[in-house]
């Protein structure tokens, strides 16, 4: 490598790297490190170079993984990264540009070398290649290489401000972290006792998870592009003097993996930092949730983080938050990037977990710059993964239980929603959207997805906020009737089928003839359908027993549709819930019949609701139970979301994996 730009054909023959990989023992003192770390490298240009890279590079890890348990040069390399990196805090104060390049370089041949062992060895033979020295030396005390060096890399993170020059330093580190962690991959056992994530979770650096946390968050929330010098790969010497030109061109591509060539224009793709610490989040938030005798610091930092404006105010009896930061860039950083996964997955931990940020959210007045991107996650569903959907739902369950949420959302008008191209709105409620979107959804599961537990959550949302509906729009009550609608035509085919079923016969050990039940997949399908549509009709009734006199488009609606009803007033699982329906039915049409001798226009059949409404005696309706549905996590979440977590780093992260050795899951997840 060199000071000199390198390709990567060229690799496999580089003197450098054969001297490092070979049986020579280099020392931690040895001027080999200055020339080694002082390298360039043209860029991968495509996913076919990153690979390249990868077979390029993988017959020399292989003979340095060999060699190494006798040379120790991969602990020497290390030694070499701590001791630089212990004095680049005090080197990024002096701008020594040149000082930092080069600790990234070590860095990141470490990275590469790391991500080699994981993926070829057993996790016994990685701490090996960490150990060779102490084996050597017979050391049997003292702190472990590898602690050292992830203490490091943790402290590099919180103490190294963020500049020009640092940047790339930071994104390494994480990267490196996400490297070490992707132990996980190889390994189908969820939640996987890793040392590594032992170290992190237990270990010295265990001690800064507060630090590390909202360093992470911070860089969320500041969204730093990449730097032009480095992100353009600017040849006229910049901010790393003549000689990191060519780094900024070529190695900066080859550590991101390319993934600085997206289209050039969308800054998203150019804030890895941001999304780098987004998924370091995760990952550390999500593993050792439920594990006997192992507490996770940093899901503790993360859930119990509160806001530095409420730092004067706060009670004496009040819990402490273990940190505070300024949660209004956090929640407009929320409501400009949703649209990807990860942002949504953090917004629900901290919806779910973290009382403080959820107090914060609900007590927006704007609440419609998180909501309509949420709502938009759910109409894209065909576009969205199933997992994205679920966490994007479950986010509206949560804050449909709470009253005030569910009061405001019917006060707050929407305009334009360009996107939702069904039906063209000029304005609606945001809570009239939020039905909208949601019964599509409904709508769309049973199309598609099927999935019993969508349906469940989706209603128990609209059941959460159906005693607040308020001024629906004459659409969105169209779409509420249009579900029962679908729902009872539904039910309908399935009694046909289950009546034209054929009854099946057997013989009993007495040679007695007994009928056996028709096909049970359609008893359990109108099980199912019967729930949902007995759920639906609370909704409805909800509404009316509450809002009756905020809805007159309610009451239009269910009188031009007033026959749907009729076939389940006998129904005995919903015969309750239609008396009261049917109550409000003909006491709307005994004053329609009242008012008029010929045809009414729609104004003036909605002018005789809003007239009979004054009149209506609000506490005719039987009252039934509040519909209120709290979201509760399953029993054991990891089995969910490590996987889950995992395959965004995959796929998200920029770095590469081989994808046929990974067990936790299927690429295409």
């Amino acid at each position: 490598m060199g000071a000199n730009s390198s390709s990567i054909s060229e690799l496999s023959s580089n003197d450098l790297l054969k001297k490092l990989a070979g049986k020579e023992v280099i020392s931690e003192n040895d001027p080999f490190w200055n020339q080694m770390l002082s390298f360039s490298f043209c860029p991968p240009q495509s996913s076919a170079d990153n690979r390249l890279l990868i077979e390029q590079t993988s017959p020399i890890c292989k003979v340095f993984s060999e060699n190494n348990l006798k040379t120790g040069n991969f602990c020497a390399l290390v030694n070499v990264f701590l001791m630089r990196a212990a004095e680049l805090k005090t080197s990024t104060q002096c701008e020594n540009h040149v000082f930092t390049w080069q600790t990234h370089n070590a860095l990141f041949i470490i990275r590469c070398l790391i991500g080699y062992f994981i993926e070829n060895m057993s996790e016994g033979g990685v701490l090996r290649e960490f150990a060779v020295k102490d084996i050597q030396a017979g050391k049997q005390n003292g702190e472990p290489l590898l602690e050292k060096f992830i203490d490091m890399l943790v402290q590099l993170l919180i103490e190294i401000p963020v500049v020009n020059f640092t940047y790339v330093i930071h994104l390494e580190t994480i990267n490196t972290l996400l490297t070490l962690l992707s132990v996980q991959l190889y390994v189908p056992r969820i939640a996987h006792r890793s040392i590594f994530f032992q170290y992190l979770m237990q270990g010295k650096c265990s001690k800064d998870a507060c630090p590390l946390v909202k360093t992470l968050l911070d860089h969320i929330v500041k969204h730093d592009l990449c730097p032009p010098e480095l992100y353009k790969g600017s040849g006229s010497g910049g901010m790393l003097y003549g000689l990191g030109a060519a780094v900024a061109s070529g190695l900066w591509t080859m550590v991101t993996f390319g993934y600085g060539r997206g289209s050039g224009t969308d800054d998203d793709n150019k804030a890895l930092l941001a999304n780098q610490s987004l998924l370091l989040t995760l990952v550390l938030a999500n593993h050792y949730t439920h594990e006997k005798g192992m507490h996770n610091p940093y899901r503790q930092a993360l859930c119990t983080f509160g806001n530095l404006q409420d730092a004067a105010s706060a009670s004496p009896t009040s819990p402490v938050p273990v940190f505070r930061m300024n949660l209004t860039g956090l929640y407009e950083t929320f409501c400009k990037y949703m649209k990807d996964d990860q942002m949504t997955l953090l917004l629900y931990l901290l919806l779910h977990r973290n009382t403080n940020i959820r107090a914060y959210i609900l007590s927006r007045t704007n609440i419609e710059l998180l909501v309509v991107p949420i709502l938009k996650i759910l109409y894209d569903a065909q576009e969205r993964n199933s997992h994205h959907i679920y966490m994007a739902l479950i986010i509206l369950l949560i804050m449909s239980e709470d009253d005030a949420f569910n009061k405001s959302v019917h006060e707050l008008i929407v305009k334009n929603i360009t996107w939702y191209t069904e039906r063209n709105i000029t304005e609606i409620t945001l809570g009239g959207l939020v039905v909208l979107v949601v019964i599509r959804t409904i709508q769309y599961n049973m199309t598609r997805m099927r999935d019993k537990y969508l349906h469940t959550n989706c209603l128990a949302a609209l059941a959460n906020m159906s005693s607040q509906f308020h001024s629906l729009h004459p659409y969105v009550t169209q779409r509420i009737v249009s579900l029962f609608e679908l729902l009872s035509k539904k039910h309908g085919k399935i009694l046909e089928h289950l009546r034209n079923s054929p009854k099946l016969e057997h013989r009993n050990s007495n040679d007695e003839r007994q009928e056996l039940q028709p096909t049970p997949d359609y008893a359990t399908d109108l099980a199912v359908l019967e729930e949902v549509i007995r759920m639906v009709l609370e909704i409805v009734n909800s509404c009316l027993t509450n809002t009756l006199h905020r809805n007159p488009n309610l009451i239009y609606t269910l009188l031009y549709k007033k026959e749907l009803f009729v076939p389940f007033r006998t129904h005995p699982t919903f015969q309750d819930i239609i008396q009261n329906i049917d109550m409000v039915l003909n006491y709307f049409t005994a004053k329609l019949e009242q008012q008029h001798t010929g045809s009414l226009s729609v104004h003036e059949v909605l002018d005789i609701i809003k007239q009979a409404i004054l009149q209506w005696p609000r506490d005719r309706l039987k009252k039934f139970p509040e519909l209120k549905f709290k979201y509760v996590e399953e029993d054991q979440p990891e089995e969910f979301f490590i996987p889950y977590v995992w395959s965004l780093v995959y796929h998200s992260s920029n770095l590469y994996w081989n994808g046929d050795k990974i067990e936790l899951f299927t690429i295409n997840t």
